[in-house]
C-alpha cells in the first residue's frame, strides 16, 4: 500500500512507459508537430503529469475536450498552446482569453462573441480551429458535396473576416481509421482534401490537423501538419486490428489492491448481494478487496473476471459492490491480509489487460482507464531519467 492514497486501492502510472509511447509515436510521424490528447484527466492516468511528460520530450500542445479540463491545466502551470477539441459555450469567451486557449469553432455566433470580446478587452487576437464532418457525424461543418463545400469555405471566410481572430487550423476525425477496411477513411480523406483545396484557391492555408491515433500508425498520407495521438500515448492500440502493429506500445496503468479481509469458509456459503455464488467446496477461502463499481470497476464483471493474487487468476465472486468485492483465493495456499491484488496489469507470468476488461464488459480500453479515473488514487512511478517532476 501507498501511505498516501489513503487507501488499500490505487493506479499506478509508468512514466516511464509514458516516456516510451511519446517517444515511439514521434518516430512515427511525418509531421512537425504533436498535439498530445490528455482529454478525460488523460484518459484515467492524470492530465497534469502526463503534459508534463510531453514537454520533457519537446511538445508544447495539448487537447482537452472541456474547457474545465483546459482550465486545470493551466492552473497547473501548464504552458503551450491548449486546444478544446469540444465545443465551448459562447457565454465564457472571456474565460477562453483570459486562460489564451484554443477552442474548436463550427459556429458563426460563438466566433462573433469572441471576436467581441477580443475587441472589448483589447486582447491579443485568440486562436481557432475550423471544425469539418468529412464522415464523423459528430460536429463540424458537412463537406460531402460541392455545394457542403462551398458553405463552408463561406462559413471560413466570415470567421476570418471577424476581427481578432485567427484560424489556426482546420481538423477534422475519422470514424474507422482503426479498422481493415480503408474505404470509408479514404472517403473522409478525400472530403478533407477537397475542401481545402477549394480553401486553398479561395486564399487560405491554414494547418490542415488530421491524424488520430490509428491515422498515425497506417495513414502517413494524412500527417500533415500535426498528428494528435490519444491512446497509443498510454500504450493502448485503438482496435485489435491494430494492436501489436507498428508501434512497440507499453501499458501505463497498472490498478493495484490488497487483501483487506481473508476467511475459509464452509460449503455452501453465499457471497455478496442476491446470494449469486454459493461455495461448494469443503472450504474456501475469500479474500475482499476494497475496489468496487463506484472505482469504475463494472458491476457488469461480476461472475466473469478474475485478479491477479500470487501470480495466479483468482476469480470475482458475487455480486461486485459499490465499494468492495470478494475473491476466491482457494488457489493460493499461501495468501495472506495484505497480499497484493492486480486488477489491471501483470504480476508473475500472468497479465489482465485493459482488453481483457473490455471484452468482458462490452466495450472498448478507452472507458477502461477512464472509468479507473473515478475515485481511484494514483502513484506516479519511474520518471524519466534526467526529468524534473
Amino acid at each position: 500500500m501507498y501511505k498516501e492514497t489513503l487507501r488499500q486501492v490505487w493506479a499506478e502510472i509508468d512514466m516511464s512507459a509514458f516516456d516510451h509511447n511519446v517517444k515511439q509515436i514521434k518516430a512515427q510521424m511525418q509531421c512537425p508537430k504533436m498535439i498530445g490528447v490528455i482529454k478525460a484527466n488523460a484518459y484515467g492516468h492524470g492530465a497534469t503529469e502526463c503534459a508534463k511528460v510531453l514537454q520533457y520530450n519537446g511538445v508544447d500542445s495539448f487537447a482537452v475536450a472541456t474547457l474545465e479540463e483546459a482550465i486545470n491545466l493551466r492552473e497547473d502551470g501548464i504552458e503551450g498552446n491548449i486546444v478544446i477539441l469540444g465545443l465551448t459555450p459562447k457565454e465564457c469567451v472571456d474565460t477562453v482569453i483570459e486562460y489564451d486557449l484554443i477552442p474548436g469553432v463550427m459556429h458563426y455566433d460563438y466566433v462573433k462573441a469572441l471576436s467581441d470580446e477580443v475587441v472589448a478587452e483589447g486582447a491579443e487576437p485568440a486562436r481557432v480551429l475550423f471544425g469539418l464532418d468529412t464522415g464523423m457525424g459528430r460536429v463540424g461543418f458537412r463537406v460531402f458535396t460541392e455545394e457542403e463545400r462551398e458553405y463552408a469555405v463561406e462559413q471560413y471566410k466570415k470567421f476570418s473576416e471577424l476581427p481578432g481572430i485567427n484560424i489556426a487550423g482546420v481538423i477534422t476525425h475519422f470514424s474507422t481509421a482503426d479498422e481493415e477496411q480503408r474505404e470509408y477513411t479514404g472517403m473522409q480523406i478525400e472530403n478533407y482534401n477537397a475542401f481545402m483545396k477549394k480553401l486553398n484557391a479561395a486564399g487560405f492555408n491554414p494547418k490542415k490537423i488530421c491524424a488520430n491515433s490509428a491515422s498515425i500508425m497506417v495513414y502517413p498520407e494524412i500527417h500533415f501538419d500535426a498528428c494528435r495521438p490519444g491512446i497509443i500515448l498510454y500504450g493502448l492500440a485503438p482496435s485489435g486490428y491494430l494492436k501489436g502493429k507498428v508501434l512497440d506500445l507499453k501499458p501505463v496503468m497498472t490498478v493495484k489492491a490488497e487483501i483487506v479481509n481473508l476467511k475459509t469458509v464452509p460449503s455452501g456459503t453465499s457471497v455478496s448481494y442476491g446470494r449469486k455464488f454459493t461455495s461448494t467446496a469443503p472450504e474456501t477461502k475469500i479474500a475482499t478487496i476494497g475496489l468496487g463499481y463506484a472505482d469504475g470497476y463494472s458491476r457488469l464483471n461480476s461472475g466473469k473476471i478474475s485478479v491477479l493474487v500470487g501470480g495466479k487468476k483468482c476469480p470475482v465472486v458475487g455480486n461486485i459492490c459499490m465499494d468492495q468485492c470478494m475473491v476466491d483465493v482457494s488457489a493460493v495456499p499461501d495468501v495472506k491480509l495484505g497480499d497484493e491484488v492486480v486488477i489491471m496489469g501483470k504480476q508473475g507470468g500472468e497479465e489482465i489487460s485493459a482488453d481483457d476488461l473490455a471484452a468482458i464488459n462490452g466495450t472498448i480500453n478507452y472507458e477502461i482507464t477512464c472509468c479507473f479515473d473515478l475515485r481511484i488514487p494514483k502513484v506516479y512511478v519511474n520518471y524519466p531519467e534526467g526529468m524534473c517532476k
